[in-house]
């Protein structure tokens, strides 16, 4: 009998050594991953409402419209009075309202969007809490974008 109590009691302190050594561990990322702090979207949150046009280097005209629709007085006024921010992502390189981004703040991007640099083109709208409200391809209009905005409970509340 007391070999059989001896063996239970080895048992589960082998146990408990492997679960406290378990939780001690560093979790490491996998390779791929980046940081969250270069997500350039974190830091957004609350404070605007980006837009995130993605076009490959084959493609670039959904960007181009995006672009010429800005240079209006009225929309972009309009653009501003939402407090909206332009993100772009042509061929792989990302930008900030004309401002370039980091290597590591593009892939940040792309990845929290789950979205590739050669993919499709790609106009994401995030909203003020950070969540994604809007994913439209090549045929999206900023008008459109902008109507989907008022419409929300947030900027009627602004208004």
């Amino acid at each position: 009998m007391p070999s059989t109590c001896l063996s239970l009691y080895l048992g589960r302190v082998a146990w408990l050594a492997c679960a406290i050594c378990a939780l001690t561990l560093p979790i490491a990322p996998p390779a791929h991953a980046v940081p969250l702090a270069e997500n350039p979207l974190a830091a957004e949150r609350w404070q605007t409402r980006p837009i995130v046009v993605v076009v490959p280097a084959s493609d670039r005209a959904l960007l181009r419209r995006i672009e010429a629709a800005l240079e209006r007085t009225a929309t972009r006024e309009a653009f501003v009075s939402r407090k909206m921010v332009l993100y772009s992502v042509e061929a792989g390189e990302g930008r900030r309202s004309g401002v370039a981004l980091t290597t590591g703040q593009t892939r940040a991007l792309l990845g929290a969007l789950k979205l590739e640099s050669d993919g499709p083109p790609t106009l994401v709208l995030v909203g003020l809490d950070g969540s994604v409200k809007m994913v439209k391809g090549n045929d999206v209009d900023l008008h459109e974008v902008l109507a989907v905005i008022d419409r929300m409970p947030m900027r009627q509340r602004q208004r």
